[in-house]
């Protein structure tokens, strides 16, 4: 059961669509506390910042890309995880570090070549958005 109180990672972003860097990304994060916080930020039909304005994907198609995709893994939502709407933050400000790291975590190519824009022109190609 996912514990409010147990230190958890946070992962913030669009996830437009969630794709396999994502899912490498979640691995990663689960095995720092073992559970981690999805938060989606509310961008569908609006600009998420400097080229961030495509965004077709609400808030019901990201949650089931993102179950789908982690209990494939074997992640369970309520579990392992959860997911939460937040507003389209797009700056991330703290006073002084008090109990929190902020890490870029550091894949190799064929992770950090996966790109969600290219996910999105292909799926348009399709006829699949």
């Amino acid at each position: 059961m996912f514990d409010w109180k147990k230190p958890t990672v946070q992962m913030l972003g669009r996830w437009q669509p969630w794709h396999e860097g994502h899912q490498a990304l979640f691995k990663r994060c689960i095995a720092k506390t073992g559970q981690v916080i999805v938060q989606v930020r509310d961008v569908q039909g609006a600009s998420g910042g400097e080229g961030q304005s495509d965004n077709p994907f609400d808030w019901d198609s990201v949650c089931s890309d993102i179950e789908g995709s982690l209990l494939k893994d074997g992640f369970k939502r309520g579990v392992e995880y959860e997911i939460m709407l937040v507003p389209n933050i797009v700056n991330i400000t703290y006073g002084r570090g008090v109990g929190y790291t902020f890490e870029e975590e550091v894949f190799d190519k064929s992770i950090t070549e996966i790109s969600a824009t290219k996910i999105r022109k292909k799926l348009r190609e399709e006829g699949k958005l």
